[in-house]
C-alpha cells in the first residue's frame, strides 16, 4: 500500500501585512495569489480605528458611549479616568480631524487631566518644599505622622 501525501494550499483570501520600510506605505499580500499591492497612506488620512488596540477594539459607533462615560465619570472624583480615556483613544488625539463625535470627549479628558495633574502637583510640592517654614505652627497639625503620634498609632513600632 502506498501512502499518498497531498499539499493543500490555503484558499483563504486574508491579507498578510508585511512590515513596511516606509511607515506611510503598507504592503498587502493576498495569500490566494502571489500578487502584492502597495497602498499609499498619506499623513493626512484618518485612522480606521479610534482605539489603540486597532481592529480588536471598539468601532467608532461602539466607542462613543465609552468615551462619554470616561469623560463624565472623571468629574466624580475619578480624574484618572481622564488619563485612561486619553490613552485608550490615543488615535483620536493624534489625528486631529478624525472621529469628530468622539474627539470632544477625549480632548476634554486631556484638558481635565492636565488641570488635575497641575493642581495635584502644586499641592504636593507646596507641602514637600514649604513645610514648617511656609505653614508655621499649623504645620504640626497638618502632618500625618504627628496625627498618628497623637492618636497613639505608632506605639507598636
Amino acid at each position: 500500500m502506498e501512502r499518498m501525501q497531498t499539499n493543500v494550499a490555503s484558499e483563504s483570501a486574508e491579507p498578510i501585512l508585511a512590515a513596511p520600510a516606509n511607515p506611510t506605505n503598507i504592503i498587502v499580500v493576498d495569500s490566494s495569489s502571489s500578487s502584492a499591492s502597495l497602498l499609499s497612506s498619506g499623513g493626512s488620512q484618518r485612522p480606521q480605528w479610534p482605539t489603540i488596540d486597532g481592529p480588536l477594539g471598539l468601532s467608532e459607533e461602539d466607542s462613543i458611549p465609552y468615551a462619554r462615560r470616561f469623560f463624565k465619570f472623571g468629574f466624580f472624583l475619578l480624574p484618572f479616568l481622564w488619563a485612561v480615556n486619553c490613552f485608550y483613544f490615543w488615535p483620536v488625539l493624534r489625528h486631529s480631524p478624525s472621529f469628530p463625535r468622539i474627539r470632544h470627549y477625549v480632548v476634554g479628558s486631556a484638558i481635565g487631566f492636565t488641570v488635575f495633574a497641575a493642581i495635584l502637583s502644586s499641592w504636593a510640592l507646596t507641602f514637600a518644599i514649604g513645610g514648617e517654614q511656609l505653614f508655621g505652627h499649623v504645620w504640626n497639625d497638618l502632618v500625618m505622622y504627628n496625627v498618628a503620634d497623637r492618636l497613639g498609632l505608632t506605639g507598636w513600632i
